[in-house]
This record gives structure tokens, C-alpha cells and sequence, in this order.
């Protein structure tokens, strides 16, 4: 008998609550459904539900192997979707939310090259830094910095993002340079206002400089930090650049903050728009190993 066949009988059985309403999902007899399960118990030597004439129990074993049944289950139909969707050309309006420092200055390139590739595909990106909700603003993929708390939706992991203190050398002549963290609330600190301040490790010591100025945008704290307004903590895709030229000086090196990570969030894993697929498979990479950004 198929292994499969029994898995997917399980699952079923499992999520509806009954052999009636499982044979009615699956299309095949109550009895079939029954005969499924029964032989799984058997193969497995362990009881996987409780019968009786007026109830049905998932025993612990049959909870615990229905939901690895389930995800092996996901990943036999993606990869059956993906192959099914090989030969087709992925066409089709794609919709993606980015945040709008990162976009502006790094997905221009991205989207010509995806576009070259699939010329079928055109894209309506939205730049907004807030949190979208993509199923009910009706976007097929979010671009999303930080570490992602567990969530319904699927997040492959694009690049690292690593942040850095930095401040101009002309502010630096005259502050001083700080050399430990504890010296930083002797100086202006550049704050990004949706900076999630309790995943990063210098918190407490910039907790104590002088906020001169918060925004809620990196760009302009960037160009503060080079006009000599004080010291940012800004991610290397924004910062990298100014610290290549020199506008900007990195400190305190060696207590960086643990990077962030770039992540493609999007609703689905099986019965993905080849749109979709098409666009994860070329982002992936894209931007290097190390991110292009971090070469200062």
C-alpha cells in the first residue's frame, strides 16, 4: 500500500475530526480512509487515533507523526509544483513591498536584471518601511529586515545585514572618539526611530547619549552623521558607501552589533505563482556572499 496514500489519509482524518469528513476531502470512501490509517498503524506498530462508535482521539504518537506527515506532505507538492511549473514562462503582475532606504538604493539593478530575465513579469513595488500585511494588502512578496518572530508565512533568508557606528571625522575631532561603549553617552546619538532598540546589545549605553535627532528614515541620519550632527548606528547597505570615502569613520568595531538578516516573506509554500517562484530563485544570491555592500 502507499506510503503516501496512508500519510495523506492520516493528515486528513487528523485535521477534520472524522473518517466521514477526511473521505469527503480526500474523494474516496469512508471505509478506504479507515483501511489507510489501518495499515500506517500497523507498519508503524503504534496506535495512532482512538475509535469508538461516537468519537475519534489522536493518540500523542498520531499527533506527533501526523504534523511530520503534513510538512513532508508540503514539500512533496512544492517540489511537484516546481517541476510542473519548469516549462512554464512566469508572467503576470508581480507585487513586492520593500523598505524604502534599502530599495532606493539596491533594488533598482535587481529589477532591471529580473525583468531582462522574465520579460513576461511586470512589478508594482511599494517602498514603505512599515510592517504590510501581505495577504489582505494583496502583495505577492515583502522584503523584510530584522529577525522575524514565528509566523504563518514563509521567510527565505536573502543576505545579512550588519549594522555600524559610525561618525564623521570632523565630529569626531571635536567630541573626542569613544573608545568604549560606557563613552558613548558622552555624545549625540542619531536615532532611527523603528530600530528595534531591544535586540541591540549597545542599547543601554546609547539609552544614555544625547538624542539630537530621531527619524525614521537612515538616509538622512547618514547625511547628518556626515555633517557632523553626531554618531548613527545605521545598517552597511545605507552607511557602507560614506565609510568607503571616508565621509564616515566605523566604531567601535569590535562590538557590533549582531547583524540583522534580509529576508523574502511571502504567504504560500505550495501552489506558488511561477511570478513568485520566478523572483525568490533570482533574488536568492543576487546580492553576493558577503553582501557586495559590506567591501569597506
Amino acid at each position: 500500500m502507499d506510503r503516501i496514500e496512508t500519510m495523506r489519509a492520516l493528515v486528513a482524518v487528523v485535521h477534520e475530526g472524522s473518517f466521514t469528513k477526511a473521505a469527503e476531502r480526500l474523494q474516496m470512501s469512508p471505509q478506504l480512509v479507515s483501511k489507510y490509517v489501518g495499515k500506517l498503524e500497523e507498519q508503524l506498530g503504534a496506535r495512532l487515533l482512538q475509535r469508538t462508535t461516537r468519537s475519534l482521539h489522536v493518540t500523542e504518537a498520531g499527533a506527533r507523526y501526523a504534523q511530520r506527515a503534513e510538512l513532508l506532505l508540503d514539500e512533496l507538492a512544492d517540489m511537484d509544483q516546481q517541476l510542473g511549473n519548469f516549462q512554464q514562462e512566469a508572467k503576470g503582475e508581480l507585487r513586492i513591498s520593500a523598505p524604502v532606504s534599502f530599495a532606493a538604493k539596491h533594488m533598482g539593478p535587481l529589477i532591471s536584471d529580473f525583468r531582462q530575465t522574465h520579460p513576461e513579469v511586470t512589478v508594482d513595488l511599494k517602498l514603505n518601511d512599515r510592517k504590510v500585511d501581505i495577504v489582505d494588502e494583496g502583495f505577492d512578496i515583502a522584503l523584510r529586515i530584522g529577525r522575524l518572530r514565528d509566523s504563518s508565512l514563509i521567510a527565505k533568508p536573502i543576505a545579512p545585514i550588519k549594522l555600524v557606528l559610525c561618525a564623521s571625522p570632523a565630529y569626531l575631532e571635536k567630541q573626542g572618539t569613544p573608545a568604549y561603549p560606557k563613552d558613548l553617552a558622552d555624545h549625540h546619538f542619531l536615532r532611527y526611530s523603528y530600530l528595534d532598540a531591544q535586540a541591540i546589545p549597545l542599547n543601554q549605553h546609547l539609552q544614555r547619549a544625547r538624542h539630537s535627532l530621531v527619524c525614521n528614515n537612515g538616509d538622512l541620519l547618514t547625511q547628518a552623521a556626515i555633517a557632523g550632527a553626531g554618531i548613527a548606528l545605521q545598517p552597511t547597505f545605507i552607511a557602507g558607501d560614506a565609510i568607503k570615502r571616508g565621509e564616515l569613520v566605523a566604531l567601535l568595531t569590535e562590538h557590533t552589533p549582531p547583524p540583522f538578516t534580509l529576508y523574502a516573506v511571502y504567504s504560500h509554500r505550495t501552489h506558488l505563482a511561477s511570478k513568485v517562484r520566478a523572483f525568490i530563485d533570482f533574488i536568492d544570491g543576487y546580492f553576493g556572499d558577503p553582501p557586495y555592500w559590506d567591501g569597506f
